[in-house]
């Protein structure tokens, strides 16, 4: 069964319905948000509707639109998406449900209200409409017992995590009476066309993640008062160092508000399980009674103060419920782990064998982990049917680099359960099932299966492993790895066999920085020596050793990042050292290796998400198409560090802003009114490193271009890109003839972006140096002081690049950027 879903109702517009609304404008789907309408005192005391002709006036849901608008982090991926919802309210407006595909119910959570609203819209909807829930503390079921049969066959939850744009996890829990088939097509809608990992959960309290997160969160709590630590001490532990986010525990619990993780945590007492004990602690619920709620009310468990000496950050003191300076944390064993990229060997270095006294650190973690693994243990089946639906919902939800059970395997499970047997614990029959299968493990590899893994199925009744359920079309370089191997590789990059005559080059430098390795990799496999000349046109191209034997090409990667840029490091030593004549060639190099993508005989498609900053955003520049991801963060930044671009990133930017004049006023001359306009925006972009927040901006800011598809599940990316690679190839792909007639806009507009930039001096709006380094851009933009419809060519271009580029690698103030930049990971004003 498949269905069709082109319109949404929200009923309820607070913080999630109003969001939900706003990603569904994300994905291009229209919604109407619903909401009461709002009320106002008459003279005689009595409460009446407020006055207004039409639904839109009359509701709440106004202002939930408004605030979705105006939320930080971003709700909408553009502004002008808010187009995409209509606003109404629930005495005038129910009746736009009728035209409704599915409807949403994300009211207070009160089930009086629920089934009351609930009622109404049964009357209202049309048969095989989709209603669900978003609640996250009432039985599902329950919420419409007794309603009629073919709306129960319609009706189960929809549980979105918070803020739904950038959260992942979407579970989906079924009711008794609820049909598969309907849950099925609505799974496929929400993880093809708004991005989501779809987990199905069991109607049980706060259903999976919430249910081992907030277990997890109590916990912490309850071992930091047993243990003594502070609030800095446990979210040091409790961050990057175990593969959990930066913002580790406090930090998460003031993001997502005291009082949220509060009604969680209550629901949460609702179950009776084998840690019923843990609750609330009394410093929590004397936070929550002054109103200290996190960052919504600009101070939870830490907090910014205007103090003498400037913005001072502060933490608070568990004890006293008093805010304090913030303290630094400092634990031997951390520092010591911190070299330890691998997260097993990491995890296994800090809680010990066992055979020692642990230190505090080591202590606090372990216990912390051993009762995390316990608890998971026993909730199979209570909450989920397997392993995998926890540790997925743990990684989409909580965004844990590996979830419960995939964490205790990195650890060991055989080698950890013996060692909470000699401390006398309690260990799960479905534990002991699993020691007594032969991996001994949660996990076994499995290649040649689409996730390239088997789970240990609980479910059973038998010691046997189950293969992990992947949708069509989902994928990741990863499990192609262990299904195809590497065809090459370097200490960068790799080559990898997709199938079907697909070659995937795969970045994996410390976050994807590109250095000497990949750019060397990417050229011998597309056919492109250092320092190629581009007068020698693409069919000098040949592919190299293996890269001859695939008929197309996509760059991608399993990272957190796509890439964050060219190795920094590398290049700051040879600044240092003086090194010019290996800076030029570094830069050839790198020229060598967009080109090669640019003039490949083979198409490549490149796929970027997330931070694809500087260099890595001139590679993607440079592929015949992209497949973003729609959470892409692109940009080219080199003047944030005191550089140009110098890949082909101005040229590739300038060919763009060229062909977007002429597609206006085709005989323009370079320095038409047309070609004045795309120029200057292109050079307000490079030169004030703007980044996009989105796919949908870079497409405006000139990253994307029309031909460009979106995809809005990260983990489609793949497929999706591999599918448009084999489709060029099919179309009979050739690829571009370098360009050698490019009208270059020359000295009259290089004279104006000059003076404008001298008017922002003068304006006090950027340093000195910052006008060398728009200056420098602004004459590659024009191709030099030429005269305006001087023909150059795209060498001349890269040309310029590097020559700007090696003299704004000899400013003092420019290595003073890039190690500040390298010792902070922020950009100094100089």
């Amino acid at each position: 069964m498949h269905k069709t879903i082109e319109k949404v109702a929200v009923l309820g517009a607070g913080t999630m319905g109003s969001r939900i609304a706003a990603h569904l404008a994300n994905a291009g789907i229209r919604s109407v948000l619903l909401d009461m309408a709002p009320c106002t005192c008459s003279s005689a005391g009595k409460t009446s509707s407020a006055s207004g002709s039409s639904g839109a006036a009359r509701s709440l849901a106004a202002a939930g639109l408004e605030n979705a608008r105006r939320a930080k982090p971003a709700a909408f991926f553009e502004t002008s998406l808010t187009r995409l919802v209509t606003v109404g309210n629930f005495d005038d407006n129910l009746g736009w449900l009728a035209d409704c595909d599915w409807i949403i119910e994300a009211v207070v959570e009160d089930l009086d209200i629920k089934r009351a609203l609930l009622g109404k819209v049964a009357q209202l909807r049309r048969p095989g409409t989709i209603v669900t829930t978003n609640t996250s503390g009432l039985p599902v079921a329950k919420i419409c017992e007794g309603f009629p049969e073919e709306f129960q066959r319609h009706w189960f939850g929809t549980h979105f995590f918070n803020p739904p744009r950038y959260m992942r996890l979407l579970e989906l829990i079924a009711t008794p009476a609820a049909d598969p088939e309907v849950m099925r097509s609505l799974a496929d809608f929400c993880d093809v066309r708004l991005g989501k990992g779809i987990v199905y959960a069991n109607d049980t309290p706060n259903f999976i993640a919430n249910r081992i997160g907030i277990f997890g969160v109590l916990n912490a709590m309850r071992l930091m008062q047993q243990m003594d630590l502070s609030i800095e001490e446990v979210d040091a532990l409790t961050g990057t160092a175990v593969g959990w986010p930066r913002s580790a525990t406090f930090r998460t619990v003031d993001m997502v508000g005291l009082d949220i993780v509060g009604h969680v945590a209550g629901n949460q007492a609702r179950v009776q399980d084998e840690r019923a004990e843990l609750a609330i602690p009394d410093f929590f619920r004397q936070m929550i009674e002054r109103k200290w709620l996190g960052d919504k009310t600009n101070g939870g468990f830490y907090r910014k103060q205007r103090g003498p000496a400037g913005e001072e950050r502060q933490a608070l003191d568990w004890k006293t419920v008093e805010y304090r300076p913030h303290r630094k944390p400092s634990f031997a064993a951390l520092e010591m782990a911190k070299g330890i990229d691998d997260l097993g060997a990491r995890l296994r270095t800090l809680i010990g064998d066992g055979r020692q006294k642990p230190d505090k650190a080591g202590q606090f973690l372990w216990t912390a982990l051993s009762e995390l693994w316990l608890y998971s243990a026993n909730r199979i089946p209570e909450i989920a049917a397997s392993v995998a639906d926890i540790d997925r919902a743990m990684r989409l939800g909580f965004n844990w680099e590996l979830g419960p059970f995939e964490l205790w395997d990195a650890a060991g499970v055989e080698r950890t359960v013996a060692r909470m047997r000699a401390e006398g614990r309690v260990i799960p029959c479905n534990v002991e099932r699993v020691l007594g299968s032969e991996r001994r493990a949660w996990y076994e590899n499995s290649p040649g299966t689409r996730a390239g893994r088997r789970y240990f199925d609980l479910a059973s009744g038998e010691c046997e492993y189950k293969d992990e359920e992947v949708p069509p079309g989902v994928g990741s370089v990863t499990v192609m790895k262990k299904c195809n191997g590497e065809v090459k590789h370097n200490a960068g990059a790799s080559l990898i066999d997709l199938g079907d005559g697909v070659g995937c080059i795969e970045f994996h430098s410390k976050m994807n920085a590109i250095g000497p390795d990949i750019g060397q990799l990417i050229s011998q496999t597309l056919g492109f020596a250092p320092g190629f000349d581009l007068s020698l046109g693409a069919a000098a191209a040949k592919p190299d050793g293996p890269g001859g034997d695939f008929e197309a090409f996509v760059i991608t990667n399993d990272g957190s990042n796509f890439s964050v840029g060219a190795n920094l490091m590398l290049l700051l030593m040879s600044m240092q050292e003086q090194e010019w004549d290996e800076i030029d060639q570094m830069v050839r190099v790198f020229q060598s290796m967009t080109q090669a993508i640019k003039f490949s005989p083979k198409p490549v498609v490149i796929a970027p998400f997330n931070l694809t900053l500087g260099g890595g955003c001139e590679i993607a520049l440079h592929a015949p198409v992209r497949q973003a991801h729609a959470e892409l963060y692109m940009g080219l930044v080199e003047s944030g560090v005191g550089l140009l671009p110098a890949g082909g990133g101005c040229k590739e930017m300038l060919l763009r802003a060229l062909d977007a004049s002429a597609a206006v006023r085709p005989e323009g001359r370079g320095d038409s009114v047309e070609v004045v306009e795309s120029i200057r925006r292109t050079f307000e972009t490079i030169a004030m490193a703007k980044v996009s927040t989105s796919a949908a901006e870079a497409r405006s800011l000139g990253f994307l271009v029309p031909c460009d598809a979106i995809s809005m599940n990260r983990d489609r990316i793949l497929c999706d890109a591999k599918t448009r690679a084999l489709q060029m190839v099919r179309a009979g792909y050739k690829p571009p003839i370098p360009r050698t007639d490019l009208a270059a806009p020359g000295e009259n507009l290089l004279a104006t972006l000059k003076l404008g930039a001298h008017l922002m001096r003068q304006g006090d709006y950027i340093s000195d140096h910052e006008v060398k380094i728009a200056n420098r851009i602004a004459e590659v933009l024009c191709g030099g002081a030429v005269s305006p419809g001087t023909p150059v060519s795209e060498q001349y271009l890269l040309d310029l690049e590097r020559e700007h580029f090696k003299g704004l690698c000899g400013e003092k103030k420019t290595m003073e950027r890039i190690a500040y930049t390298l010792k902070t990971g922020k950009v100094m004003r100089n």
